[in-house]
């Protein structure tokens, strides 16, 4: 089967799972390649030893993901629509990747003891997202960090910035306009920059 047929049936995979719950898919089409490089630029992979994803949709960011992870990091990609977990299950084979069908609420109960995550990778619509399960997922984030780990998000509004800086201590934007519709690119972390690089 050609890239360009298995391209339109995760695209139509994708529509199909925005209008049953527009709330948790949050965009019409998937990231564009571009924005989806853009934002990980923004974290430290190369030293990462657990990367968590929220919201892993048809896998944009997770190819991608993998492309900068060590062999012997851990990937767990958390995902609430069933359709598109099947979808990434059957699409990414990788020892490193684990699709997880469950909330972003639930990272620690996946997580070895004393596991610190450095990186979570988020496409998740935070301002569609109820604000009981939003608190909690950043509640979630804050507690499973490492002390320089970081969260990279994408988000198609700046609403949700004042929120991210309630949260985490140091925020970050940027802006992907080579995407449908133009991407705002966020890097939150729990430790202020100079902190965290005198940690390193």
């Amino acid at each position: 089967m050609s890239s360009i047929k298995i391209d339109i049936q995760e695209r139509v995979r994708f529509f199909r799972s925005f209008l049953a719950n527009p709330r948790a898919v949050g965009a019409i089409l998937p990231t564009s390649k571009k924005a989806v490089r853009d934002m990980l630029d923004m974290a430290d992979f190369g030293q990462a030893r657990c990367v968590v994803e929220l919201g892993a949709g048809t896998g944009a960011y997770t190819e991608e993901v993998l492309k900068r992870l060590r062999p012997d990091v851990r990937l767990l990609a958390f995902e609430v629509d069933r359709d598109l977990v099947e979808t990434l299950s059957g699409r990414l084979d990788d020892p490193r990747l684990e699709v997880i069908h469950d909330s972003a609420e639930n990272i620690g109960d996946y997580l070895s003891e004393g596991e610190k995550v450095d990186v979570v990778v988020s496409g998740l619509p935070f301002t569609s997202l109820p604000e009981k399960v939003k608190r909690n997922m950043f509640e979630q984030v804050r507690r499973v960090l490492a002390p320089d780990g970081v969260m990279v998000a994408i988000q198609y509004s700046t609403f949700a910035q004042k929120e991210l800086e309630r949260h985490f201590d140091s925020v970050r934007r940027r802006v992907s306009l080579v995407n449908v519709p133009p991407a705002f690119l966020f890097a939150c972390s729990a430790a202020l920059p100079q902190e965290a690089s005198e940690r390193r």
